[in-house]
């Protein structure tokens, strides 16, 4: 076949040199970001690699993501293919014909297959975005059928369709390739031509291959399709274990807080950006979004990344101007603050993203940057900013309040040596009087199985867990030390707490603090406990039909999904029921990430929604493990007239059936 090599090789090598232009232009931008370490334990993220990218773990959670995987793994297997097809095109020699003939047909017999296979993936792909495109791929400024994401899928077709011409054309000239029963059939179709019009239409479809090839390439850092570069290294440097944390800030003069620039960001959440496939997923699983909220955690990903695309010259002048990060009202290329303000941090976005983006903390950031540089919040957080700061509590009570709780119980000082586990009471469990209850029902559960348990009384401080996520570092780290100072000086060894969020900020957050204690919620010391036949129930407590509702913070931000089912099943004698939305994509309650203390003004109340869920189910009894959960589900039970159905924690289900 009579290709015009000395035409190609110019093209060719402008082509290479113009991606590789391209390829730095956006990555060097990466490099503009705050220092981060993503290079640790190697062996771990070499596994989660493997499990995300190449396997792609998250993409198969869905029905349509087997669409993808195969497009995926024919991408890999079609490397070797266009590798070859480019070099040939530089010098005819460099085929794999060099290779031995057994390894030549076989490599030949895959390349058609597969070549197949992604034809049918993008046939299947297009028809998806054409006609039946599901809800999450379409946002305000997006659409499921872009023009961009069209024209990646057509180039991809013609790619596969010029394959199969080019080596059907080859097949009729000189005779049958056995190893090519594919692109034979499109030699039978052309068999009728001349052997002048075969090597015509070749030529015709080498070229068509070579120059869609080399534009696909070149539009690839050039669009959101940049993904395609960047996932399996996004992958690789994803945090290790769960980013149900922030990273610790250092209070010093001269110091800068969050990100109210995206250079203060990490090179880290700059890559996500580039990252990002804006697939939706994020966006479907969020529970403001999905109440009519103004934010999406993919928009959030798309800003900064429109904004550092914006600001890359300015970037590198010192007072340049530039485009701002965070804006009110909505602004291609940055974040509104009432999107910022909506996020619960409950992590589905997390949990929901493919390629491992980190939505969550980015958010956490710029709220770092309006409380603690700008002192630009909703105003209902000024009484919970000042009440924990002066009394370390939400609601300013008075300390000496927080033990009245334990008056049934006697005095319970927690005493080194001599006492097993601190009961950390938290703020709720103390100073709220429906969950003063569950706080008598856990110390119940502890007596009768024989725990030596103690409490801390009026020096236990609030653990900070909202302040934290709220962005309000500099109170939340006082706390922090104090807590951990107090914990070390009294000699705790174990810790149990009844609220998700006072364990999972004892457990992750204060570990920054040197605080290396065991931290047990609740449910996990009594379904241990049953396990164990320490705990004995006189018989079971029934609850009617029952629900159970994961809480964010002991569920997706710390994998407990097994331990308050199990003893629930203890305590009823059978399965609690399941919402449609459970574990790893349960729903919100709506008060994590500080929104507990927050009035929701737009779209429907998150509770409410969750609620609704519920019943639809007809329970009788709504199971909680997490106080914040027990107070939206209560008030959205009253808004609803559904006030039959009772809420209860596991530690009272479990307290019943000792009775």
């Amino acid at each position: 076949m009579p290709i015009n090599h000395t035409l190609f090789v110019p093209i060719f090598l402008f082509a290479i040199l113009f991606f590789c232009y391209s390829c730095y232009r956006r990555l060097q931008l990466v490099a503009l970001g705050q220092p981060e370490d993503r290079f640790d334990r190697p062996g771990e993220r070499l596994a989660a690699m493997l499990t995300y990218a190449f396997g792609q773990k998250r993409v198969l959670a869905r029905p349509f993501g087997v669409n993808h995987f195969v497009l995926f793994w024919a991408f890999l297997f079609l490397l070797g293919a266009n590798g070859e097809f480019l070099l040939e095109g530089l010098h005819p020699a460099l085929t794999l014909a060099q290779l031995p003939t057994p390894l030549h047909h076989g490599l030949g017999f895959i390349f058609d297959a597969v070549s197949l296979l992604a034809l049918v993936c993008v046939g299947v792909a297009l028809a998806r975005r054409l006609f039946f495109p599901p809800d999450y791929l379409g946002t305000d400024y997006t659409s499921p059928r872009s023009g961009e994401g069209l024209l990646i899928l057509g180039m991809i077709a013609v790619l596969m369709i010029a394959f199969f011409v080019l080596h059907g054309a080859l097949i009729a000239l000189h005779g049958p390739e056995p190893w090519r029963p594919l692109s034979a059939l499109t030699g039978n179709s052309l068999a009728g031509l001349s052997a002048a019009s075969l090597e015509g239409v070749a030529v015709a479809a080498w070229w068509v291959h070579a120059i869609v090839l080399l534009v696909f390439m070149n539009l690839l850092p050039r669009s959101k399709h940049m993904h395609i570069l960047t996932a399996i290294p996004n992958t690789y440097l994803t945090t290790l274990g769960k980013p149900n944390t922030q990273p610790r800030e250092t209070f010093e003069k001269g110091e800068r807080f969050g990100a109210g620039e995206v250079e203060r960001l990490s090179w880290k959440d700059l890559l996500d950006s580039l990252t990002c496939t804006e697939c939706g997923r994020c966006q479907d699983l969020c529970p403001a979004h999905n109440t009519g909220k103004a934010l999406n955690p993919r928009r959030i990903v798309h800003n900064i990344k429109v904004n550092l695309m914006d600001n890359g010259a300015a970037l590198k002048v010192p007072g340049a101007p530039r485009k701002p990060l965070i804006v009110e009202g909505e602004v291609e290329g940055a974040a509104s603050e009432e999107a910022i303000w909506d996020c619960t941090t409950c992590g589905a976005c997390l949990e929901a993203c493919p390629v491992l983006i980190e939505q969550m903390p980015k958010i956490v950031k710029m709220r770092r940057y309006l409380v603690q540089e700008q002192a630009r919040f909703p105003e209902e957080l000024l009484n919970l900013f000042e009440n924990t700061e002066q009394r370390s509590n939400p609601w300013g009570i008075a300390p000496g309040e927080r033990a009245k709780w334990c008056d049934p119980f006697g005095e319970r000082p927690f005493e080194s040596g001599q006492t097993e586990y601190l009961f950390f009471v938290g703020c709720a469990g103390a100073f709220d009087n429906r969950s003063k209850h569950v706080t008598a029902a856990v110390a119940m559960i502890l007596d009768a199985a024989g725990i030596s348990w103690g409490i801390l009384g009026k020096d236990e401080l609030c653990c900070g867990d909202s302040l934290r996520r709220l962005g309000n570092e500099y109170v939340f780290d006082r706390l922090a030390e104090q807590n951990v100072t107090l914990f070390q000086k009294r000699g705790v060894k174990k810790i149990i707490t009844q609220c998700p969020h006072c364990f999972s900020t004892l457990k992750n957050d204060y570990r920054q603090y040197g605080l290396e204690v065991e931290v047990v919620h609740h449910s996990e010391l009594i379904q241990s406990l049953l396990a164990d036949g320490r705990l004995r129930l006189e018989g079971t407590a029934p609850q009617g039909k029952l629900l159970f509702h994961d809480s964010c913070y002991l569920g997706r931000h710390n994998d407990t999904y097994a331990a308050p089912r199990e003893a629930l099943t203890a305590a009823t004698g059978k399965e609690p029921g399941e919402f449609v939305r459970n574990s790893e994509k349960g729903f919100c309650c709506g008060a994590g990430g500080g929104r507990m203390w927050m009035e929701e003004l737009t779209g429907t109340r998150i509770n409410l929604e969750r609620v609704k869920e519920a019943l639809q189910e007809q329970p009788d009894t709504v199971c909680v493990a997490c106080p914040y959960c027990m107070t939206m589900l209560e008030d959205g039970l009253k808004d609803e007239g559904a006030e039959n159905v009772r809420v209860k924690d596991v530690a009272e289900v479990v307290a019943e059936a000792l009775e």
